[in-house]
């Protein structure tokens, strides 16, 4: 078990290359939001738009397009647009769920050794800390979306000035309650998202050390970071889906609503609406963390 210390030590140093990554990797992430909030447009479509409105091709609809239409039409600060909330809900959520990562897996495999956990094990402790990490970080993953939604021509214009006044307003006009809105999608995603990439760069990194030429190296993180992110897009997306429209339009019932209502206007290809951009985003995003945890890791910890 972690000593208070310890935890300390991890909690930062993880929510220092949490906000490291999201800085340089949120035009993706704000290209992706735009995405996953596009509805299905009328018939007749150009034949590139309708196959980059899939989020599988960069075409009119695509990631890159996306960027550069942002970038055109509002200015290339938008593209950092809820970056203020995005550094909020690394700190939390990414301290929290790796610096309690150990701790809690050794809660379920009773303190034993590391060299003895089981790949269920790491899993249900990944989804435990994406969980809790995210209960506590919701409001700032409200707040980011809102404000990198604000610019899209058929989205509710809310005008925020600010992440601070975006926090204000919600409350004054939605309710305090309202921070936690798209929160059942939100502990699906990232709890999923959390285990996947927690877990998978643990597994990953194990099976390249026990490969001839592999070191405990840059290239070998590399490496693992790019497998976590890919893993977790695959299975995160649809959940990721639902959570944006969730909290970027407020006229969905719930979660199920959302879903179904995605599902039959949209088609099911919608719940991989952005996928390409979302995996640039979560690939580059873990790349970046875990080669800047590690480093981090052996400077201080």
């Amino acid at each position: 078990m972690a000593t208070a210390s310890s935890f300390g030590a991890v909690f930062f140093s993880s929510a220092f290359a949490a906000c490291f990554a999201e800085v340089c990797t949120i035009p993706l992430d704000t290209a992706k939001v735009r995405l996953q909030l596009q509805r299905k447009a009328p018939p007749p479509l150009p034949p590139v738009a309708a196959v980059a409105g899939t989020g599988w091709a960069v075409g009119a609809g695509g990631m890159l397009a996306t960027i550069l239409s942002i970038a055109k039409e509002e200015g290339v600060a938008a593209l950092w647009k809820g970056i203020v909330p995005g550094l909020h809900r690394q700190f939390l959520y990414g301290g929290l769920r790796i610096g309690l990562y150990e701790p809690v897996k050794a809660f379920f495999v009773g303190g034993t050794a590391v060299g003895d956990v089981s790949l269920l094990s790491k899993i249900l402790a990944a989804l435990t800390t994406g969980v809790i990490a995210i209960v506590v970080a919701s409001p700032t993953d409200l707040v980011k979306v809102r404000l990198q939604a604000d610019g899209k021509a058929n989205t509710v214009k809310r005008n925020y000035s600010g992440a601070l006044n975006a926090y204000a307003t919600i409350i004054r006009q939605e309710g305090i309650g309202a921070l936690w809105t798209g929160l059942g999608p939100n502990v699906a995603r990232n709890a999923i998202i959390n285990a996947a990439e927690l877990a998978s760069y643990d597994q990953f990194k194990q099976m390249f050390l026990k490969l001839p030429g592999f070191t405990d190296n840059v290239f070998t993180h590399l490496l693992a970071g790019l497998g976590a992110g890919f893993f977790a897009v695959c299975i995160g997306s649809p959940v990721d889906v639902v959570k944006s429209r969730m909290m970027g339009d407020s006229t969905y019932r719930s979660t199920l609503d959302c879903f179904a209502k995605t599902l039959k206007n949209d088609g099911p290809g919608a719940f991989y609406k952005g996928f390409i951009a979302n995996f640039c985003r979560i690939g580059s995003w873990n790349v970046i963390m875990f080669l800047t945890l590690e480093q981090v890791r052996r400077l201080f910890l």
